[in-house]
Formats: C-alpha cells, sequence, structure tokens
C-alpha cells in the first residue's frame, strides 16, 4: 500500500515507499488527590475510585479513544485487583473509512472524526490505576498510567482532551514520542510525518484555561513533554465526605497548604521541605 506522508521540511506531501512506518506513542500519568481524614474515610474513598474506575468503565474509555483516533479493537485484557486498581490492556488496528487522500494529520485538537487508512495491527492502548491513602496524614491520591501507541498515520494526540476530562485530572503529566522512520519512493527516509513543536497544540481551549502548563521538548529527537497543574484550588473539591465550610479556620489553613505541597511535589517530581507548624 502507499500512503501520502507530509513532508516537515517542505510543507508539501510526497508519496511512500510502502506502508507508514512511523511509531507513535502518547504516555501520561493523570493524579487526582484528596483528602481523607478518618480510616472510614479513606476506606470510603479507596472504594469509591475502584466503584468509579473499574476495569469495566476504564474499558468503555478506552473503547472510545479507539473510536476516536479511528481504530478497530482487536482485543481486549482486563483486571481488576485486590485490594485495589485495575488494568486494561487494548489491542487495536486501523480501518479503512475515508480516501487517505483526505486525511487531515495537521496539529489540532482532537477528537479526530471519521477518518482513518491502512493497517495498523501492532497498535495498542493500556491503562493502569494506583489508588492509595496514607494513614497518617490522610492524604489520597490516585493515579492512572495511559498508553496510546499507534503504528501508521492515525495520531494518539486526537484523543488527548477526551482523556483528560474522563478523569478528574489536577496534574497531567504527558509524553510524546516518534520512533522509527519510513521512507519516500525515492528511498529517503523520514522520521516525523506532521508538524508538532508542543503537545499544547492538540489541547483545546477550555483544557488550556483550566491548566497550568510547562513544557520541555527535545525537537531533535521528536520527543515532547508537558505537565499540567489546575489553575484554581477549591478546598471543597479536595475533601472526602466533609465540607470546608465545617472545619475551623486553623484546619482549612492547614489542608490547604497540605494539600498544595502534595499537588507541587508530584507535579514537580521531588520532596519539599516539612510545612511550619
Amino acid at each position: 500500500m502507499r500512503g501520502k506522508l507530509l513532508d516537515k521540511k517542505h510543507s508539501r506531501k510526497i508519496r511512500l515507499m510502502g506502508f507508514n512506518n512511523l511509531t507513535k506513542t502518547l504516555s501520561f500519568n493523570i493524579y487526582d488527590v484528596n483528602y481523607a481524614d478518618t480510616a472510614d474515610q479513606q476506606a470510603a474513598y479507596i472504594e469509591y475510585i475502584d466503584e468509579e474506575y473499574n476495569a469495566e468503565r476504564l474499558t468503555n474509555i478506552l473503547t472510545e479513544v479507539s473510536n476516536i483516533i479511528g481504530a478497530n479493537v482487536l482485543n481486549v485484557a482486563r483486571q481488576d485487583y485486590e485490594p485495589m486498581g485495575a488494568s486494561v490492556t487494548m489491542l487495536i488496528s486501523e480501518e479503512p473509512v475515508i480516501p487517505e487522500e483526505d486525511l487531515d494529520t495537521n496539529a489540532a485538537p482532537g477528537p479526530l472524526p471519521e477518518s482513518v487508512v491502512g493497517h495498523l495491527d501492532k497498535s495498542h492502548i493500556t491503562v493502569h490505576t494506583y489508588p492509595e491513602s496514607h494513614p497518617d496524614n490522610g492524604i489520597s491520591t490516585f493515579r492512572a498510567d495511559i498508553d496510546v501507541s499507534t503504528c501508521g498515520r492515525i495520531s494518539p494526540l486526537r484523543a488527548l482532551n477526551y482523556l483528560i476530562h474522563s478523569f478528574e485530572s489536577d496534574i497531567v503529566i504527558m509524553d510524546y514520542r516518534v520512533r522509527g522512520f519510513t521512507r519516500d519512493v525515492r528511498g529517503k527516509k523520514h522520521y516525523i510525518d506532521h508538524k508538532i513543536n508542543s503537545i499544547q497544540n492538540f489541547l483545546a481551549k477550555d483544557t488550556k484555561n483550566l491548566y497550568q502548563m510547562v513544557d520541555v521538548n527535545m525537537y531533535q529527537e521528536n520527543i515532547f513533554h508537558t505537565k499540567m497543574i489546575l489553575k484554581e484550588f477549591d478546598l471543597d473539591n479536595y475533601l472526602f465526605d466533609v465540607n470546608a465550610g465545617d472545619l475551623p479556620e486553623n484546619k482549612r489553613k492547614q489542608l490547604h497548604q497540605r494539600l498544595q505541597k502534595e499537588m507541587l511535589e508530584i507535579f514537580y517530581a521531588q520532596n519539599m521541605p516539612k510545612l511550619s507548624k
């Protein structure tokens, strides 16, 4: 099968020699932070997370991701774990729907409508969840690790906005990599088939408005990294089974500091000094 490739240097479409062999992988961690004070509240939080993000619902989310990027589901393996957590692995393949010359690969917020081409038999989508609670400080976190890896024309970046909104995401850490190469009909190698200078190009405006974002990109290696943390902090959104207004002012201030410290440590991937009492 011959395809079309967007030449990065000259911004023109060229003929490929055979199949597009580029592999595009989107990997990201999504974090939800909460405060559960008592042992009963902590147990209830874990139970809530396990119910909200069980293997069945995660399978539904990944199936929708497959629909958004334009792929067929070939096989699904899923598992709920004791005492907590779940995993889903989905093998996907690309299905021909519209002519290849009509496929738009430009950077733009997703999702991608019904537009896919060729074959995609070396691609997968996976998700693993990691809920946990600290018995001493009451901080509870939920992490979901998601990988969307495609081989061919379709881009996993098209599912970004849907995935971010499918989870209660306080912090999102994303990596996008393009690996391998494909050849044109003259034998010249091409190491990327679309223009990109930031993952942010693929985020919808409403998503950008919610988050503060930082980029660390290696353009020459086709590696793109974006970290996001919510701009607004409302204590009521982080308390489980209790209202902020029912707490004394000094307790609210303490929890505000502790929760923001937890979020900043996750965002910057480093421990910070203890809060002064």
